[in-house]
């Protein structure tokens, strides 16, 4: 299988449309959401195009396709207009490895040993090992921090890449 995994969307249409796009054109059969979906929450700025009405109906229509992580600016609410279901953590196997996804505000709970752990909330991207662990973070896709740019990451087979929005590879690892 191959998965799209993106965080951070924070209500931007642009960008939700943009990773739908690259979803369709990348033959991808999973797109991962690692949280913060509709709102950019108190510490944020607006996000270009703010649309959160518009990120649902962009959103929903592939609601089959989408694993979400509930991040910490997703209410209960949310839940109610999206059609896929948005889960507090999720432990599952992607690509024979045992991964562990949450959003990431309480990464520091988690005491399990997963092979993968993939988290958003930083808006910073990450993709290295630490200990025997490989830490997947695609960054924000609407407003990134410390002066990276958008980004997500694209696993295929048993090679995971981080892209910034305009299609340029920042890293990349074979697992």
């Amino acid at each position: 299988m191959k998965y799209l995994i993106f965080s951070d969307l924070h209500g931007s249409a642009k960008n939700a449309e943009f990773i739908v796009k690259k979803f369709l054109d990348e033959n991808c059969d999973q797109l991962i959401c690692l949280g913060d979906v509709l709102y950019h929450g108190p510490r944020n700025d607006l996000p270009e195009f703010y649309a959160p009405k518009q990120v649902i109906q962009i959103l929903n229509p592939l609601a089959q396709s989408i694993l979400c992580i509930q991040g910490n600016c997703d209410a209960e609410v949310d839940q109610m207009v999206l059609d896929f279901k948005l889960f507090k953590s999720k432990d599952m196997i992607i690509q024979g490895k045992k991964c562990h996804l949450e959003h990431g505000h309480h990464l520091e709970a988690y005491h399990k040993s997963p092979d993968v752990v993939l988290f958003g909330h930083t808006h910073i991207p990450m993709l290295e090992y630490v200990k025997n662990t490989l830490y997947i973070n695609p960054g924000s896709i609407s407003i990134p921090k410390n002066g990276t740019a958008p980004s997500y990451i694209i696993w295929d087979k048993n090679k995971i890449t981080l892209y910034d929005i305009l299609g340029n590879i920042s890293k990349e690892v074979i697992i």
